[in-house]
Protein backbone atom coordinates (compact mmCIF):
# COMPACT_ATOMS: atom_id res chain seq x y z
CA UNK A 1 0.00 0.00 0.00
CA UNK A 2 3.27 2.42 1.11
CA UNK A 3 4.75 1.81 -2.31
CA UNK A 4 1.53 2.83 -4.23
CA UNK A 5 0.95 5.95 -2.19
CA UNK A 6 4.97 6.87 -2.83
CA UNK A 7 4.26 6.03 -6.89
CA UNK A 8 1.22 7.80 -7.42
CA UNK A 9 2.87 10.78 -5.16
CA UNK A 10 5.77 10.66 -7.73
CA UNK A 11 3.42 10.95 -10.80
CA UNK A 12 1.49 13.89 -9.49
CA UNK A 13 4.87 15.71 -8.73
CA UNK A 14 6.03 14.97 -12.27
CA UNK A 15 2.50 16.33 -13.96
CA UNK A 16 3.24 19.43 -11.42
CA UNK A 17 6.59 20.40 -13.08
CA UNK A 18 5.19 20.05 -16.55
CA UNK A 19 4.19 24.03 -16.13
CA UNK A 20 5.89 26.44 -18.81
CA UNK A 21 8.81 24.37 -19.81
CA UNK A 22 6.93 21.26 -20.64
CA UNK A 23 6.24 20.00 -24.45
CA UNK A 24 2.70 20.79 -25.64
CA UNK A 25 0.60 17.34 -25.45
CA UNK A 26 -1.06 15.84 -29.00
CA UNK A 27 -3.75 18.12 -29.64
CA UNK A 28 -3.05 21.01 -27.40
CA UNK A 29 -3.42 24.49 -29.30
CA UNK A 30 0.08 26.27 -29.56
CA UNK A 31 -0.82 30.15 -29.55
CA UNK A 32 1.29 32.16 -31.98
CA UNK A 33 2.29 35.91 -31.80
CA UNK A 34 4.01 38.78 -33.70
CA UNK A 35 6.10 41.44 -32.93
CA UNK A 36 4.48 44.64 -34.39
CA UNK A 37 4.97 48.35 -34.40
CA UNK A 38 3.16 51.03 -35.74
CA UNK A 39 5.15 54.00 -37.49
CA UNK A 40 3.57 57.28 -38.62
CA UNK A 41 4.35 58.22 -42.18
CA UNK A 42 6.87 61.06 -42.38
CA UNK A 43 5.49 64.83 -41.73
CA UNK A 44 7.99 66.17 -44.18
CA UNK A 45 10.46 65.02 -47.54
CA UNK A 46 13.16 63.43 -46.76
CA UNK A 47 16.23 64.99 -45.28
CA UNK A 48 19.07 62.29 -46.35
CA UNK A 49 19.30 61.28 -50.04
CA UNK A 50 20.99 58.34 -48.60
CA UNK A 51 20.28 54.50 -49.94
CA UNK A 52 20.54 52.62 -46.52
CA UNK A 53 20.57 48.36 -47.28
CA UNK A 54 18.77 47.33 -43.27
CA UNK A 55 20.76 43.81 -43.13
CA UNK A 56 18.89 40.77 -41.59
CA UNK A 57 19.44 41.15 -38.10
CA UNK A 58 21.77 38.13 -36.26
CA UNK A 59 20.65 36.92 -33.32
CA UNK A 60 22.55 35.57 -30.22
CA UNK A 61 22.53 32.09 -28.69
CA UNK A 62 19.25 31.33 -27.25
CA UNK A 63 17.27 33.82 -29.66
CA UNK A 64 17.84 32.41 -33.11
CA UNK A 65 14.42 30.86 -32.85
CA UNK A 66 10.90 31.20 -32.41
CA UNK A 67 10.35 29.57 -29.08
CA UNK A 68 9.56 32.61 -26.51
CA UNK A 69 12.21 33.02 -24.03
CA UNK A 70 11.68 33.80 -20.21
CA UNK A 71 13.53 34.16 -17.04
CA UNK A 72 12.57 33.19 -13.94
CA UNK A 73 16.08 32.09 -11.85
CA UNK A 74 18.90 34.50 -13.23
CA UNK A 75 21.00 33.65 -15.86
CA UNK A 76 19.07 30.89 -16.91
CA UNK A 77 16.59 31.18 -19.99
CA UNK A 78 13.85 28.83 -20.68
CA UNK A 79 11.05 28.64 -22.85
CA UNK A 80 7.62 29.02 -23.03
CA UNK A 81 5.46 25.23 -24.26
CA UNK A 82 2.34 26.48 -25.58
CA UNK A 83 3.40 30.15 -26.85
CA UNK A 84 5.75 31.05 -29.73
CA UNK A 85 6.63 33.73 -32.28
CA UNK A 86 5.85 33.47 -35.86
CA UNK A 87 8.67 33.56 -36.62
CA UNK A 88 12.74 33.73 -35.20
CA UNK A 89 12.82 37.76 -34.06
CA UNK A 90 15.85 38.70 -36.05
CA UNK A 91 13.10 37.89 -39.20
CA UNK A 92 10.22 39.72 -37.67
CA UNK A 93 12.48 42.77 -36.64
CA UNK A 94 13.64 43.18 -40.48
CA UNK A 95 10.63 44.91 -41.94
CA UNK A 96 9.85 47.19 -39.17
CA UNK A 97 13.69 48.39 -39.27
CA UNK A 98 12.61 49.35 -42.65
CA UNK A 99 9.94 51.28 -41.88
CA UNK A 100 11.16 52.76 -38.94
CA UNK A 101 14.10 54.35 -41.01
CA UNK A 102 11.48 55.56 -43.46
CA UNK A 103 9.06 57.06 -40.72
CA UNK A 104 11.88 58.07 -37.86
CA UNK A 105 14.74 58.14 -40.20
CA UNK A 106 14.05 60.46 -42.91
CA UNK A 107 15.66 57.88 -45.29
CA UNK A 108 14.08 58.49 -49.05
CA UNK A 109 14.88 55.15 -49.99
CA UNK A 110 15.54 52.04 -48.03
CA UNK A 111 15.95 48.70 -48.83
CA UNK A 112 15.21 45.43 -47.20
CA UNK A 113 17.71 42.80 -47.06
CA UNK A 114 19.19 40.73 -47.98
CA UNK A 115 19.81 42.29 -51.51
CA UNK A 116 21.46 42.54 -54.52
CA UNK A 117 21.54 46.60 -54.51
CA UNK A 118 24.40 47.56 -52.04
CA UNK A 119 23.13 51.29 -51.18
CA UNK A 120 24.95 53.67 -49.71
CA UNK A 121 24.51 52.84 -45.96
CA UNK A 122 24.23 49.36 -44.54
CA UNK A 123 22.20 49.10 -41.24
CA UNK A 124 23.90 45.51 -39.25
CA UNK A 125 21.88 44.47 -35.98
CA UNK A 126 22.38 42.28 -33.58
CA UNK A 127 19.31 40.61 -31.26
CA UNK A 128 20.83 40.39 -28.12
CA UNK A 129 17.91 39.62 -25.89
CA UNK A 130 14.86 39.68 -26.24
CA UNK A 131 13.20 37.36 -23.18
CA UNK A 132 10.05 37.94 -20.32
CA UNK A 133 11.87 38.52 -17.01
CA UNK A 134 9.76 37.00 -13.85
CA UNK A 135 12.46 38.20 -11.20
CA UNK A 136 10.34 41.00 -10.10
CA UNK A 137 6.94 42.21 -9.76
CA UNK A 138 5.16 42.89 -11.98
CA UNK A 139 7.15 40.67 -14.49
CA UNK A 140 8.94 42.41 -17.47
CA UNK A 141 9.83 41.87 -21.22
CA UNK A 142 13.75 43.26 -21.98
CA UNK A 143 14.94 43.75 -25.21
CA UNK A 144 18.59 44.72 -26.01
CA UNK A 145 19.73 45.42 -30.32
CA UNK A 146 22.81 46.52 -31.13
CA UNK A 147 23.36 48.29 -34.63
CA UNK A 148 26.18 49.32 -36.61
CA UNK A 149 25.78 51.93 -39.46
CA UNK A 150 28.03 51.20 -42.21
CA UNK A 151 29.45 53.69 -45.27
CA UNK A 152 29.66 50.88 -47.67
CA UNK A 153 31.39 53.60 -50.54
CA UNK A 154 33.89 54.40 -47.76
CA UNK A 155 34.10 50.79 -46.48
CA UNK A 156 34.19 51.99 -42.30
CA UNK A 157 32.24 52.28 -39.65
CA UNK A 158 30.23 55.10 -38.73
CA UNK A 159 28.61 54.32 -35.33
CA UNK A 160 27.91 51.06 -32.60
CA UNK A 161 25.58 51.59 -30.67
CA UNK A 162 23.55 49.18 -28.01
CA UNK A 163 20.27 50.19 -27.42
CA UNK A 164 18.16 48.24 -24.49
CA UNK A 165 15.19 49.12 -23.29
CA UNK A 166 12.15 47.18 -20.83
CA UNK A 167 8.73 47.44 -19.94
CA UNK A 168 6.35 46.01 -17.62
CA UNK A 169 4.17 43.70 -18.38
CA UNK A 170 0.20 44.36 -17.74
CA UNK A 171 -0.29 40.20 -17.17
CA UNK A 172 1.55 37.34 -15.32
CA UNK A 173 1.60 34.98 -18.74
CA UNK A 174 3.14 35.26 -22.13
CA UNK A 175 0.28 37.17 -23.89
CA UNK A 176 1.23 40.32 -21.13
CA UNK A 177 4.88 39.60 -22.66
CA UNK A 178 4.16 39.90 -26.36
CA UNK A 179 2.26 43.20 -25.59
CA UNK A 180 5.57 44.61 -23.33
CA UNK A 181 7.44 43.43 -26.30
CA UNK A 182 5.70 45.20 -29.02
CA UNK A 183 6.03 48.73 -26.90
CA UNK A 184 9.82 48.06 -26.41
CA UNK A 185 10.32 47.03 -29.71
CA UNK A 186 8.78 50.33 -30.95
CA UNK A 187 10.99 52.25 -28.92
CA UNK A 188 14.03 50.91 -29.60
CA UNK A 189 13.64 50.70 -32.77
CA UNK A 190 12.52 54.54 -33.11
CA UNK A 191 15.84 55.33 -31.00
CA UNK A 192 17.81 53.11 -33.91
CA UNK A 193 16.11 55.40 -36.62
CA UNK A 194 17.64 58.49 -35.50
CA UNK A 195 20.74 57.19 -34.23
CA UNK A 196 21.22 56.39 -37.97
CA UNK A 197 20.02 60.16 -39.24
CA UNK A 198 22.43 61.52 -36.58
CA UNK A 199 25.38 60.01 -38.19
CA UNK A 200 24.58 60.10 -41.78
CA UNK A 201 27.90 61.28 -43.38
CA UNK A 202 27.76 65.09 -44.86
CA UNK A 203 28.67 63.18 -48.45
CA UNK A 204 25.44 61.39 -48.61
CA UNK A 205 22.97 64.26 -46.78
Amino acid sequence: MRTRVRIAAALLLLLGLGGCGSLPQRGEAVNSYMLEAVFAPPATAASHAATVLVASPREAAGFATARMGYVKTPHKLEYFARNKWVDTPGKMLTPLLVKALESEGGFATVIQGPSRMRGDLRLETEVVRLQQEFLTQPSRVRFTLRAQLVDVKAGKVLATREFDAAEAAASEDPYGGVVAANHVVQQVLTQVARFCAEHVPPAHN
